[in-house]
């Protein structure tokens, strides 16, 4: 057993003081018990940490290389993309491993237990496939060997270049599969991932409906069996249209027509819905999958989080394109969307719960979902997950109960993290990773060789 005491925590029931806790093999917490002499390893406000529910890691060594325009006035995401196909075609298995285990390492020093990888870089340049098919997919697998995060694998089908089925562009090319050689791919995934603890996940991402066709959105389903769906969907006004043009409905309709709705799917982005989309898409009881500070940089728009989590719907958070890997600053920015748009304060909070212990709960227990993980909350029988906060910090004097989640959130950084535990692996001490130097060193030499990639 791994002891662990926290001077100050958040249980499932609510803020307790000096508790005892005792992690198992498995990561599991075994027992919890308040009012106890500190033993082991201590914390001093321990909290659940949550899943990143949506990630392209490789995406991370582009960070800052897209602040510029080019010719065309109207920059967008459409633009961004194209810049994003041409620096992906210069990636190697080595780089992406190196760079995937930098990001991981980022998330656990922010305060995430666990990564959601929305893996869809597949093949080599110009489309061929490596020696083995799931090659890309085992170096995010290698990657979270040496990081000790919590891994969900989604490797993504992605076979067409739009709703007609057109085929891939020459930058897409390294991600496409028919969905034949795709589940071979996810069968290899599948033995890779044996390598990895037990509260490692495998799931299965159909990319969007522009890149599937609906008839294989039933198959991936199949093929993930109690694994977690993720796909994106409707996050631009553009792939509205198209999907609007191809189908006559849109996005969240053809979904909830198509799918078996429920919380082993994540929708991620869902921007562009109306009030009535939004409702039955939360009362399906899917997830959906927010990262804010992406969205804001490739000018997405809004997330409708208040008339979401109003009709009862789960919610997770997410990284995206890594530009910022930041635990407060997704929450804050979800939060702070909502009031600028709607010229409001305190959006999220309710009668019993502050903003900051809102987001959180949320956060946390929709990422279980996401990730599928058993980490929803600090319980018996829960992983351990956990997230350990300075209480000595100066900001934190004088806080107690739910203003140590707003003052941390709203006031405070990720740099309030002390430790981080992922199902009991004590992965973040005194604010770093354990393994820092030799994954910072890999991740720096990778980006002095990709330097003029762009």
């Amino acid at each position: 057993m791994t002891v662990i005491s926290a001077r100050t925590a958040l249980l499932e029931d609510g803020w307790a003081k000096d508790v005892r806790f005792e992690i198992d093999a498995s990561g599991k917490i075994a027992s919890v018990l308040s009012g106890q002499k500190p033993e082991g390893q201590t914390a001093g406000i321990l909290l659940p940490a949550p899943a990143n529910a949506h990630s392209h890691a490789f995406q991370r060594a582009m960070a800052g290389l897209t602040e510029r325009r080019g010719h065309d006035p109207s920059d967008s995401f459409w633009t961004w993309r194209q810049l994003m196909f041409r620096f992906l075609d210069r990636l190697t298995p080595d780089h992406v491993q190196g760079i995937a285990a930098f990001v991981q390492m980022e998330m656990l020093e922010a305060g995430y237990a666990a990564n959601v990888e929305f893996h869809y870089l597949h093949h080599q340049p110009g489309g061929a496939v490596y020696d083995k098919l799931s090659e890309m997919s085992d170096r995010i697998v290698a990657a979270a060997a040496q990081t000790g995060i919590g891994l969900t694998l989604l490797p993504v089908h992605y076979e067409y270049g739009g709703c007609d089925g057109r085929p891939l562009g020459p930058g897409q090319i390294r991600f496409g599969n028919d969905f034949q050689r795709f589940a071979k791919l996810y069968d290899q995934a599948q033995q890779t991932m044996q390598y990895l603890p037990s509260d490692s996940r495998l799931g299965v991402a159909p990319h969007s409906l522009r890149a599937v066709a609906a008839r294989d959105l039933r198959s991936a389903s199949d093929l993930a069996g109690d694994g977690p769906l993720h796909m994106h969907l409707s996050e631009q006004q553009a792939e509205v249209d198209e999907v609007l043009a191809f189908y006559g409905a849109r996005p969240v309709s053809v979904f909830l027509d198509h799918c078996d709705a429920g919380p082993h799917w994540c929708l991620i982005h869902c921007i562009q819905m109306n009030e009535v989309e939004s409702d039955r898409l939360a009362r399906s009881g899917s997830v959906a999958g927010v990262c804010p500070v992406t969205e804001a940089s490739l000018g997405d728009g809004i997330f409708g989080a208040t008339a979401w989590l109003g009709s009862g719907g789960a919610l997770a958070i997410g990284s995206d394109s890594n530009i910022r890997i930041s635990l407060t600053e997704e929450l804050r920015a979800l939060e702070y969307s909502q009031r600028l748009r709607d010229h409001s304060r305190a959006s999220l909070a309710t009668h019993d719960r502050s903003t900051g212990r809102r987001l959180f709960e949320a956060v946390n227990k929709g990422g279980a979902l996401a990730s599928g993980r058993n980490s929803a909350c600090i319980s018996e029988g829960c992983l351990a997950d956990f997230v350990a906060i300075d209480d000595s910090h100066i900001d934190l004097a004088g806080r107690t109960g739910d203003t140590l989640l707003d003052t941390y959130i709203f006031a405070g950084d990720d740099s309030l993290v002390t430790d981080v535990w992922s199902a009991g692996r004590h992965m973040v001490r005194e604010g770093k990773h354990i393994a820092r130097d030799a994954i910072a060193g890999r991740y720096r030499a990778i980006m002095h060789e990709l330097g003029d990639a762009l």
